[in-house]
């Protein structure tokens, strides 16, 4: 069998030991949609994405969600990190974006390699810095730029050949608010002339305009 280890990014540098007993591991295959964990699942494991796109969502008591971040292949969950080391239970929900290949670290194997590998230790605490530095980020967002600017800025950077597939509530839940004040400031920027939208989609007319509205 393969050793998932050596393509795996961020596992470049691991010590010999530590990536024979991640080697022993078997990574899964979970479908687009498939829920990780939900708020008060324990945390049972470090979870390392080979492939695919894990999206982790606050929800408020008005049933609003958030997208804290997203996790691709060579970052980590920091709500999986701070359960792990502060015995925590999950306060979010971790959704499948797409299709994703996943490897579970059991809690005490992954306790054993922080203790015992610097290489992997290294791993885990500079991508949860990382990670902290990405929900920091997300926190000022929603805190200090307004709804205009956020909502250019996800169009612009979730754009492929100038068009942007996505419902009014996913860019919502992107940037923070709700669906229909997103739907109002897209009527708007239809009205100007900087985008078109069909269903499920909204197409850039105007990137500079949008760049401006992003600023």
């Amino acid at each position: 069998m393969q050793n998932w280890t050596l393509n795996a990014l961020g596992l470049e540098n691991l010590d010999g030991n530590a990536r024979e007993k991640l080697a022993g591991l078997t990574p899964v295959v979970l479908p687009q949609g498939h829920i990780l964990f939900r708020p008060g699942d324990e945390v049972l494991g470090f979870v390392l994405a080979l492939s695919g796109r894990v999206g982790v969502y606050l929800t408020g008591p008005n049933g609003r969600e958030l997208l804290l971040y997203s996790v691709v292949p060579g970052e980590t969950c920091v709500q999986t990190t701070l359960g792990l080391l502060g015995e925590q239970h999950y306060t979010g929900e971790a959704i499948a974006e797409t299709d994703i290949s996943v490897v579970l670290v059991p809690k005490d194997m992954f306790c054993d390699l922080v203790a015992q590998s610097t290489e992997f230790r290294t791993f885990v605490f500079r991508a949860f810095a990382d990670r902290l530095q990405t929900v920091m980020h997300v926190l000022e967002k929603v805190a200090f730029e307004t709804i205009e600017a956020r909502l250019a800025q996800i169009l612009l950077s979730r754009a492929s050949n100038k068009q942007v597939h996505a419902t009014h509530q996913e860019l919502a839940t992107a940037i923070g608010s709700s669906r229909e004040v997103v739907s109002r400031r897209i009527e708007l920027l239809v009205r100007a002339g900087i985008v078109a939208q069909d269903r499920g989609m909204v197409k850039i007319l105007n990137i500079n305009a949008l760049k401006k509205r992003a600023e």
